[in-house]
């Protein structure tokens, strides 16, 4: 019993002193990263998925939007399981789902399986936020921190936007070198090192009551009709959101006939999964929501707009205009952690919006004829812009949220930048209409310019967003 007992002191000591040991952090930052360069990571593999399986490139879409279908979905569901159910039991299960979709991608012989496979990355890739957000702010409380631990946040940052731009570098590397296959099969090794130290390093949750009585109360805390309705939809509505400029009148339909008894349901339930009063109720939070939008569609639309202009114009590979964009991540990778130790919100979020600007304006004065250093400052521009609205944002999602809903307010963050990603597809695929052409770049980069100035506007003139920046 005495041993027993000063092991709990030691290990009560130890939390103490190093809340935010490496030990804890790794597998959370590791297990963030997973969704946003899963997302990228496939890009360089779609031409040599179409050939080996002798379908068009054109098909092979439907392997970009099952994971952003699944992921807009999942994210916010995984963040109330990881609420109600314990976020440790969530993210593993989201390691395994992951696992399992490398290893059906990797044997895959179709193009069903391949999208079965993007599926159940996406839906297990989504429970690495949330589930860390819900971690991070139970470690907080159970050792007494008031502030937002900058630090720890800053490597969730890093591990979320900046991971994205190494995705087409990485991908074109393992591609070229060992073939498209290995675009899923990836995830085998990181997953398995991922579950292994996840399973060893992270804190237990508490224990569930398995009897009748606490299986009713967990059932209805889950809210099971609410995110159904929730998950039908939200993927009716992205539905119709990636087939513009042709719309499906039917998805949109189906969207809005579902999408409004849910609100009637969920307004009339105490325990919610999509809490609307609260949310219409927290300002910050809504606003915090959309300016992640909008700002993620103008970093998205530099990562996939200038792609695709700088094959089509320019002439260059896939791997050189990815390694053209590397400096974006870079940038944002190293401004994330010295920005969010300071926990600074609104300084950040003006920067972002500036940057925004500064970097569409230069979107718009580039041509075909554009040197290479050229494209790469515009990049680095938008790395700023990626590192100060995620800092920015994060941080103000991590003061807004109520604490024991910091799980689902965390998925529906990753939901609405995921929203801003697909409208960035969109708006892509609109300009780019007749081939990515200078005339395509510059609409876009004045529709950057439009989102630019709702992201300064969101933030100067948010009065809520006084104060914030305070150095802890």
């Amino acid at each position: 019993m005495k041993a027993t007992t000063g092991r709990a002191d030691a290990t009560a000591r130890g939390l103490t002193r190093r809340p935010f040991a490496w030990t804890f952090t790794t597998p959370l930052y590791v297990g963030s990263s997973l969704n946003p360069i899963n997302s990228s990571l496939i890009a360089t593999a779609l031409v040599p998925i179409a050939g080996e399986l002798h379908i068009s490139v054109g098909s092979t879409a439907v392997l970009v939007s099952s994971l952003y279908l699944a992921s807009a979905v999942a994210q916010p569901t995984a963040g109330k399981l990881a609420e109600v159910l314990g976020a440790r039991r969530i993210f593993l299960s989201g390691i395994v789902l992951v696992l399992l979709g490398g290893l059906v991608g990797g044997l895959g012989r179709n193009l069903a399986m391949l999208t079965l496979a993007r599926a159940l990355i996406g839906m297990g890739t989504s429970a690495g936020f949330p589930c860390a957000m819900v971690m991070i702010r139970r470690r907080a409380q159970e050792t007494g921190l008031d502030a937002p631990p900058g630090g720890v946040l800053g490597g969730i940052a890093i591990a979320g936007m900046a991971t994205a731009a190494v995705g087409p570098p990485i991908g074109g590397l393992l591609v070229g070198a060992a073939g498209w296959r290995w675009a899923f099969l990836i995830n085998i090794p990181v997953t398995v090192i991922t579950l292994v130290t996840a399973m060893r390093w992270l804190p237990e949750d508490p224990a569930l009551d398995r009897g009748r009585s606490g299986f009713r109360q967990v059932a209805d805390r889950i809210d099971l009709p609410g995110i159904l309705g929730f998950a039908v939809s939200m993927s009716a509505l992205v539905i119709f959101l990636m087939g513009l400029p042709h719309a499906d009148w039917l998805a949109l339909a189906a969207s809005v006939l579902i999408g409004a008894p849910t609100v009637v349901w969920e307004l009339r339930r105490a325990a919610p999964f999509f809490d609307l009063r609260s949310l219409a109720a927290n300002g910050p939070l809504a606003r915090t929501y959309l300016r992640q939008a909008l700002t993620l569609l103008g970093a998205y639309t530099v990562l996939y707009g200038m792609t695709q202009w700088m094959e089509a114009a320019h002439g260059m590979s896939t791997v050189t205009a990815g390694l053209l964009l590397l400096p974006m991540g870079a940038v944002s990778a190293l401004l994330s952690r010295p920005l969010a130790s300071r926990n600074l919100v609104r300084g950040p979020l003006i920067a972002s919006a500036v940057t925004m600007l500064l970097g569409s304006a230069g979107i718009m004065l580039l041509t075909s004829h554009s040197a290479q250093i050229e494209i790469v400052l515009v990049s680095l521009v938008f790395g700023v812009t990626s590192a100060t609205t995620t800092i920015g944002n994060q941080t103000a999602l991590y003061l807004a949220a109520p604490p024991d809903q910091i799980g689902t307010a965390s998925g529906l963050f990753r939901t609405f930048g995921y929203l801003g990603t697909i409208t960035s597809a969109v708006i892509g695929s609109i300009v780019f209409r007749d081939g990515a052409s200078d005339h395509g770049l510059h609409a876009l980069g004045t529709v950057l310019v439009v989102a630019g100035l709702a992201v300064l506007l969101l933030t100067v003139l948010d009065r809520r967003l006084m104060g914030r920046d305070t150095s802890r």
